[in-house]
């Protein structure tokens, strides 16, 4: 059971469920008016208890968030999952390609991520996708076992509390080898699934580090500012350097790869209940290991090459250092 509780000090005393909930707990008003609904959702001293009832010091309040959960309309599906975390708030997971996160009413039936972790969950679980991977797209993904976990990590997305660093192969050398990108993006108009760069699109920010390169592809560190659909398929693509085997945005070569040549190989977070610090790794798939393999690369060193920055013109520049 995901639960929370808060023993009233001197400095709470006198105030009510409601206040402290929101001010101490952080909690969001629609989880409060759920909660409430409940038997079990709010106690104090483990007797239900109102949101208007005032506390005082040495009271405990508990909040049992899995009372406030709706149950997913999603068919569970056993499969193998590369779990990398997991406590009772929280599971983090290395997502493999190609493997959808949620259903698609395109592809009635197929296996997708969401239907795994709910088998492994057990019956009657919820669950939250924090950051969503395209299908084509493998590494490392958190989950939430409650909504409210999942509104504090939304929060956290795109700042130093939810820090997430991907690997990818691109065609072609990046130039310069170390800059960020700031290019809006917006749906493409003759595509049902195509973004692409508009002037009149949302703010879409990439820092991007080249690592290494061999022939004509190169090995770069992404690191997403922002959260658009396909931005860093699309930011690479603007540079001239699409991702090797990305179908949408550059051109497809299954006897290269299979699948857009992207990895989400690291994600930094503050854990939101427990404050714990934590650093997951999700190794380099297979078939990427073998793209660079097959253009000489040898062994890779993952932790940086030392480029140096340079400053980029308008929208593409390479101001201070980079993570």
């Amino acid at each position: 059971m995901a639960a929370l509780e808060l023993e009233i000090t001197h400095e709470l005393s006198g105030r009510t469920v409601k206040s402290l909930l929101r001010g101490e707990l952080g909690l969001s008003s629609t989880l409060i008016s759920r909660l409430k609904r409940t038997e079990t959702g709010l106690t104090a001293n483990g007797t239900r208890v109102f949101t208007s009832a005032v506390l005082h010091e040495g009271d405990r309040l508990a909040v049992d968030l899995t009372a406030a959960e709706r149950t997913a309309n999603v068919q569970p599906m056993p499969m193998a999952l590369d779990i990398l975390f997991e406590d009772e708030h929280l599971l983090v997971v290395n997502k493999p390609a190609p493997l959808a996160c949620i259903p698609s009413s395109l592809v009635p039936g197929e296996p997708t991520l969401a239907a795994g972790l709910l088998y492994h969950l057990g019956e009657g679980a919820s669950l939250h996708l924090v950051n969503r991977l395209d299908r084509g797209t493998t590494g490392v993904m958190a989950a939430a076992k409650s909504a409210y976990v999942h509104n504090l990590l939304r929060e956290r997305l795109h700042t130093g509390d939810f820090h997430r660093t991907y690997l990818a192969v691109c065609i072609g050398v990046p130039k310069p080898e170390a800059g960020e990108i700031c290019l809006p993006i917006a749906r493409d108009p003759s595509s049902a699934v195509k973004r692409r760069v508009d002037p009149s699109g949302k703010t879409a920010e990439t820092a991007y580090h080249v690592l290494s390169r061999s022939g004509g592809l190169t090995l770069v560190e992404l690191t997403p500012r922002t959260g658009r659909t396909h931005q860093l398929r699309v930011h690479m693509a603007a540079l001239g350097c699409p991702l090797a085997g990305d179908w949408l945005y550059g051109t497809e070569d299954r006897d290269l790869i299979a699948r857009p040549a992207l990895h989400a190989a690291r994600l930094e977070l503050i854990h939101p209940v427990t404050g714990e610090a934590l650093a997951l790794e999700a190794p380099l798939p297979e078939d990427m290991k073998k793209l660079l393999e097959r253009d000489s690369y040898g062994r890779v060193d993952f932790s940086g090459s030392g480029v140096e920055h340079h400053i980029l013109p308008q929208q593409i520049r390479g101001e201070g250092p980079l993570p």
